[in-house]
């Protein structure tokens, strides 16, 4: 049942279950002790109950008025919450990056310990497509991406700034027969099986491993179910026929029994280019702090002797 509870209301039987009083409850809203007693009686019919019992000392809160009261104190908390939401600037600024372990997940704690006044909502969503819509639609700030996917070139309101190029490294087990090597050339891995279950048509990382391979002469293996890089490291561990790729900035935690090894891959090092996308009318003031803290602290790209896919901007 829809009772239409107005916040002003709410409000007042808050301030006058705090003072104790209606009085003091009206001196805090600024109006007549009158129209404090005409709230609570609003409310008093609307839900049913008496929340209020008048006694020599003031107005105590009844059984029920003990009920309702962190629950109205929640609704308040709600509301604020809610504009918050929408006030350009007293808003946490939000991000997505494509997994919590991911450089850009890195790059973001980087700045959080430098500006640690600025509110973060830190997300991940799916794919550039996904991604674009949020920031499109106002319900994110910005997004770590790969800038495009060939052939799908991104909005015209949609700016990017390239903040990143994360080299590629093989990950193998201690029984892989590169597992001792201290790099190896990209050419060397034709023929090698390397497993990548997360790998999803359509997206721009799909796109990025697609060139690799049309590249290098690579084998690339999606198969299987994605059951997280948890179980990928179990399987990486075990398996000596088989490798991964990881960023070089990708923090990655295992077991001390699996001895897994991260190989630098060279002549030319694959790199993975991430980029920083938002709206280019987006006013949110720690916007532009976060894209002057990138600027300012991430290396440059295409530095020789590394390989990206043409269709990457090259800003």
């Amino acid at each position: 049942m829809d009772i239409g509870l107005d916040l002003d209301t709410v409000r007042t039987f808050v301030a006058a279950a705090d003072a104790g009083r209606f009085q003091e409850a009206a001196a805090e809203l600024t109006v007549t002790q009158q129209a404090v007693s005409k709230r609570i009686a609003v409310l008093e019919r609307k839900l049913g109950v008496r929340l209020f019992t008048r006694t020599a000392r003031g107005a105590e809160l009844t059984i029920d008025g003990q009920a309702f009261l962190p629950h109205a104190r929640e609704l308040l908390r709600v509301a604020e919450r809610a504009v918050a939401s929408v006030r350009t600037g007293r808003r946490p600024l939000r991000v997505d990056v494509l997994t919590s372990r991911s450089a850009a997940s890195g790059l973001m704690r980087g700045f959080h310990r430098t500006h640690p006044d600025i509110e973060l909502d830190v997300m991940t969503l799916f794919d550039i497509e996904t991604a674009v819509a949020a920031i499109r639609s106002g319900a994110i700030d910005a997004s770590f991406r790969a800038v495009a996917v060939p052939g799908r070139p991104l909005p015209e309101d949609i700016a990017s700034l390239r903040v990143l190029d994360e080299s590629l490294e093989l990950l193998t087990g201690p029984a892989h027969a590169l597992a001792g090597a201290r790099s190896v050339p990209v050419a060397r891995l034709a023929g090698h099986r390397i497993w990548m279950p997360g790998i999803v048509p359509g997206t721009e990382w799909a796109a990025y491993y697609d060139d690799l391979v049309a590249e290098f002469g690579l084998t690339i293996e999606a198969t299987g179910p994605n059951f997280g890089s948890d179980a990928l490291l179990d399987t990486i561990a075990d398996t000596p026929a088989l490798a991964t790729f990881m960023g070089g900035q990708t923090r990655l935690i295992w077991p001390a029994g699996h001895g897994l090894r991260r190989i630098p891959v060279t002549d030319p090092t694959p790199v993975y280019p991430h980029s920083l996308l938002w709206h280019r009318d987006n006013p949110h003031p720690a916007l532009a702090t976060l894209r002057a803290h990138l600027a300012a602290t991430t290396p440059g790209h295409d530095v020789p002797g590394t390989w990206t896919p043409d269709w990457v901007l090259p800003h």
